[in-house]
């Protein structure tokens, strides 16, 4: 089925080679169509790892195992199969996973546990052995690719390809990051939804570099959502390959642990956006902020109820300013709240205030700023200092027609 590009799209952007990385793309002919659906990216001895993923009870083989080999905390590949989620395939799926590490561990001369696996299409369908090992071939012989290629390789409905990065001094020392990531639909926090990669020349030990994506993960892959439906394959990974010379970041002590942190959440947060422009069907980007709740995750769990509401959502895709289904949202999200005490705006302006409908309120405005692509909502519970941001989009009738049609 072909999918009109995302009118929320944004271009790939000019993203540095990251020193040891190497990238491959190849056709495991996953699906029928004509395009790479594998992607390789090989790093070197000493290479730091750490991941987040999916808290799903019916999670796939390649996140079981993910999970056990990231808490050794060292790599040396990672390979990416699209348009096979591999989950839901019992001991054949696990098989086939075993028997790609077991391919790349042999041409890279490393362990098992050094080689990470990810799929991500249909649930239900074993990878098929044949078609991986003569991908992962064909890969291990390609020409090294760029970013924009390898993002495009690891898509499924995604309608352009997603890349970020950014740059932090340690020391002294410059440091580079770059990220991709896919993920269009059944996107909705429990820990994250969608395939994210993010690698940087930083020396950074592998216990830091857990912790801090872990905490960048809860600003950013846990506040998104695209339909409220959490994937079995849910995987970030980060990957330092400690070549660009700074001082080894062992702790928040450490020189320059703040700044790589810091620049670790601006990668994440990006690419958490992205993946919410590129919504099934969606045409709007909405950011809500939540306010004066009992705790900084009470305002999360809010703003995800509100952010998952249908009805709020197919509000923002009519263009109706209908901030009864906000305060219907705050209502059900089971956390602390004041009916007299809640406030709501849109576009910045105020619709109800403590509990009441704004005196002369002028829909005018909040009108014309629902006719734009940028949504913002906001939330002030009135009760104590937490907050949160939540990002999303609205519900149109193009997510019906994606989701009717994906097996095909």
């Amino acid at each position: 089925m072909q999918i009109d590009p995302s009118p929320l799209a944004r271009p790939f952007p000019d993203l540095p080679p990251i020193a040891g990385v190497t990238l491959r793309v190849a056709r495991a002919r996953y699906k029928t169509w004509d395009r790479c659906d594998l992607t390789l990216a090989e790093v070197p001895e000493g290479t730091s790892v750490a991941g987040v993923f999916t808290k799903s009870a019916c999670a796939s083989s390649e996140v079981e195992l993910g999970r056990e080999a990231v808490k050794l905390g060292r790599a040396r590949a990672l390979i990416v199969n699209a348009g096979n989620s591999n989950a839901f395939t019992g001991w054949r799926g696990r098989a086939a996973v075993e028997a790609i590490r077991a391919q790349i561990a042999e041409a890279l001369a490393c362990t098992l546990d050094e080689v990470f696996v990810s799929s991500t299409g249909v649930i239900g369908v074993p990878l098929p052995v044949d078609k991986a090992q003569a991908g992962i071939a064909a890969a291990l012989t390609a020409e090294p690719c760029g970013w924009e290629d390898a993002a495009n390789a690891i898509g499924t409905t995604d309608t352009f390809a997603k890349g970020a990065g950014a740059s932090a001094m340690l020391g002294g020392v410059r440091v580079e990051l770059a990220g991709i990531i896919k993920g269009s639909g059944m996107i909705a926090p429990d820990m994250a939804t969608m395939l994210g990669y993010v690698f940087t020349d930083a020396d950074v030990a592998p216990g830091f570099l857990q912790e801090a994506l872990e905490r960048a993960n809860a600003q950013t892959f846990s506040c998104i959502t695209v339909d409220g439906d959490t994937s079995t394959s849910d995987t970030v990974m980060v990957f330092a390959t400690g070549k660009a010379g700074n001082m080894r970041i062992e702790s928040w002590d450490s020189v320059g642990a703040d700044a790589f942190a810091a620049a670790l959440a601006d990668v994440c947060r990006q690419l958490a956006q992205l993946v919410v422009r590129d919504g099934e069907g969606a045409r709007k980007f909405v950011t809500i902020r939540v306010s004066g709740a009992a705790s900084d995750d009470s305002a999360r769990r809010i703003g995800l109820a509100i952010a998952n509401s249908p009805l709020v959502k197919t509000a923002i895709a009519g263009e109706d300013a209908n901030w009864g289904r906000v305060v219907m949202a705050v209502g059900k999200a089971g956390e602390p709240a004041d009916r007299d005490k809640l406030s709501i705006a849109f576009g910045g302006v105020w619709t109800a205030r403590n509990g009441v409908p704004v005196e002369e309120y002028d829909e005018a405005p909040v009108a014309a700023h629902l006719k734009g692509e940028e949504i913002d909502i906001a939330v002030d519970l009135g009760l104590a200092d937490g907050r949160a941001t939540v990002w999303t989009c609205d519900l149109t009738h193009g997510y019906i027609a994606i989701n009717a049609d994906y097996r095909s």
